[in-house]
């Protein structure tokens, strides 16, 4: 099931963008900025959600909202427990579904040069390479997906 963050979901959360994105750190020379994001505030703004699984056990997160005629997906993490099952794919396309019935023509993200997984399961979820740039000292790479 996914449904919006509450604030008590917050320490979830963040043990789960720990969790996902410690492993980059010696590859990119710092922290991911998904480690260090204001998620109290990104809960506040109804911008995050979270997958449970049917016991209600906390599975992973999506931090997304709507920007200029398209919908920005900022980040998606799944626990280590939960990995492979489908869980990221499920908070994608919960993504997805609701930028179109918000009547939005894409999807747009990007992702650190360094995640090389992310550089292949973007384009098999349909997503195209759109841009690569630095921003805040971080080398990301652009993806787009029309919807």
């Amino acid at each position: 099931m996914i449904r919006p963050a509450v604030a008590a979901d917050e320490t979830n959360i963040r043990a789960c963008a720990e969790s996902a994105y410690t492993r980059y750190i010696e590859a990119i020379g710092r922290r991911p900025a998904p480690m260090d994001a204001d998620f109290a505030a990104k809960i506040s703004a109804g911008e995050v959600y979270v997958a449970e699984d049917d016991d209600g056990v906390f599975q992973g997160f999506i931090v997304f909202f709507p920007d200029d005629g398209h919908m920005f997906l900022e980040n998606v993490a799944v626990m280590p427990s939960a990995a492979g099952k489908g869980v990221g794919k499920s908070l994608i396309g919960f993504c997805e579904a609701e930028a179109r019935r918000q009547g939005l023509s894409a999807i747009e993200l990007y992702t650190n040069e360094k995640m090389i997984e992310n550089l292949s399961i973007y384009p098999r979820l349909g997503y195209v390479e759109t841009d690569r740039r630095s921003e805040n000292g971080f080398n990301r790479v652009f993806f787009e997906k029309k919807l």
